[in-house]
């Protein structure tokens, strides 16, 4: 069984259509790299998947159910934008994602927090961007879901920061379960992936494995997505 399969998926925004007739499907225990320019429709598809819009038309099937409030339990989501309050301390947040995910390990959280120095009574708002980047993937990364979603993890931290969360999703997600990440930083996070999906105006235009991308074309990910995007 997939872990995500996308059928005849579309969603419009009025007359302009986000994603088009799109047909997916992700395997269990790929980290799988969804990406694009800007407006390619990549965050449209993760919030279609993580049920927070409906589509236009075609379905959505995470572990063969449907999108719906009972796959949220097996969805893992990091959005673009942080949606804790700044008033919030580690505990806080600790012990509202221990309350509200009932798969939440909070000893992962705990110890991988205790590893970076970040204190329980530290605050959200006295945190610098990377150090609130590294917390909110550490509590996603501390679910045990099938299928994590991340939108653009990586995007406005320094090179140590990005390094840091990297070696996270690689050693925090299980065998059976997939993660999907958004980005437009190929080349950070390349070394990473088992799978590349090159997505432009809501269109599909490669799905291929990194190391296939290597051997038959000869260059990197990231060189061949200059290629096909270049203006």
């Amino acid at each position: 069984m997939s872990i995500l399969r996308c059928v005849n998926l579309s969603k419009s925004y009025g007359r302009k259509a986000a994603l088009s007739s799109l047909d997916l499907e992700l395997p269990a225990g790929k980290i799988v790299g969804l990406l694009g320019p800007n407006g390619s429709g990549k965050t449209t598809l993760i919030k279609l998947t993580a049920g927070l819009i409906t589509p236009t038309c075609g379905e959505i099937l995470v572990c063969g159910q449907p999108v719906s409030p009972e796959t949220n339990s097996l969805i893992s989501y990091l959005p673009e934008r942080s949606y804790l309050n700044d008033w919030m301390t580690v505990t806080d947040i600790l012990l509202f994602f221990k309350g509200f995910y009932k798969d939440f390990d909070l000893k992962k959280a705990t110890d991988m927090l205790t590893s970076l120095g970040i204190k329980p009574h530290d605050r959200l708002k006295a945190m610098s961007k990377g150090t609130k980047e590294k917390l909110q993937l550490i509590l996603v990364m501390s679910r045990r879901a099938k299928l994590y979603l991340l939108d653009e993890p990586i995007g406005g931290v320094d090179p140590a920061a990005r390094d840091y969360i990297l070696n996270t999703i690689i050693s925090s997600y299980a065998e059976d379960a997939t993660v999907l990440i958004s980005t437009h930083l190929i080349s950070d996070v390349e070394k990473v992936l088992d799978q590349v999906i090159f997505l432009q105006n809501g269109v599909i235009k490669l799905n291929s494995d990194a190391d296939t991308i290597r051997e038959k074309e000869g260059k990197s990910v990231d060189a061949l997505f200059r290629e096909v995007f270049r203006c």
